[in-house]
């Protein structure tokens, strides 16, 4: 039956507020097959459009939320972010064309409404200031780490709603780690570019191999500068390569794979 075997996972330091909702999806549960399967959140994927409606379905009525309280964000791999309101409720659940376009993070102090970002090697990065009640998603590949989405995200949550960043907890979720995010000379030039301290986050495996990026301690970093408290800052450390029976892996699937959805909400009082 779709859904009986839904497989969502949680930080456990969002987990002790009862106001906050929020999840990461695995692969199970869903209704998709072959390289998507099977609960693929990607209408920009070759799936079956019909499944992958069927699949964000399954997950709304498995959250206790409608459709209607989704909002996509429409990912280009840039570093902007939106301010997120009950007039965009609803946003790209049912086609890619109506999601916000052209943002890679939201932010929001709108109950009700599910914040959702798509990954498949990505870190979802999620955002919550208990004080505040403002929950925010960033999507950060290696193009959104250097252009430094996820600063960019603090500071929206500080300039827009007057988050203390010291008040703000951070979660890194499943991606492709360290241990496998190999990366050619573009990259390299680009975490060189902009990273003052970039040989802390390429690790080199051996002679002859090319450096990897360690997308969690870059991450990392960046919200400690941007005054995240290391105590309010957990890493999954969850590969999505060498976890790729449980999580999309663009990496382990030759560029041919599903979505894995992460998304927060702030529950209705």
């Amino acid at each position: 039956m779709p859904g009986s075997n839904l497989k969502l996972i949680h930080f456990k330091h969002l987990s002790r507020f009862d106001p906050l909702g929020h999840f990461i999806t695995t692969r199970d549960g869903g209704v998709s097959s072959g390289a998507y399967s099977s609960l693929n959140l990607g209408f920009n994927t070759e799936d079956e459009p019909g499944n992958v409606l069927k699949n964000r379905e399954i997950l709304a009525d498995s959250l206790g939320l409608q459709p209607i309280q989704f909002v996509f964000a429409g990912q280009v791999h840039e570093d902007k972010v939106m301010i997120v309101e009950h007039i965009h409720a609803g946003s790209g659940f049912k086609d890619v064309s109506t999601a916000i376009l052209g943002t890679d993070a939201m932010i929001s102090g709108a109950t009700g409404i599910c914040l959702l970002i798509q990954v498949a090697d990505c870190v979802p990065v999620l955002f919550y200031d208990p004080v505040k009640r403002v929950i925010g998603i960033a999507h950060a590949g290696w193009r959104g780490t250097v252009r430094r989405i996820v600063p960019a995200t603090v500071e929206m949550m500080v300039s827009h709603y007057g988050c203390d960043p010291a008040d703000i907890l951070a979660g890194i979720g499943p991606s492709i780690g360290p241990c496998c995010y190999e990366i050619g000379d573009e990259v390299i030039h680009r975490v060189h570019s902009m990273e003052s301290n970039s040989r802390n986050y390429l690790i080199e495996h051996g002679k002859g191999s090319k450096p990897h990026f360690d997308l969690w301690a870059s991450n990392r970093d960046q919200l400690l500068e941007s005054g995240v408290r290391q105590e309010n800052i957990e890493i999954m450390e969850i590969c999505t390569k060498c976890n790729s029976d449980t999580f999309f892996s663009s990496r382990a699937g030759n560029g041919t794979t599903g979505r894995l959805g992460g998304g927060l909400w702030l529950k209705d009082q």
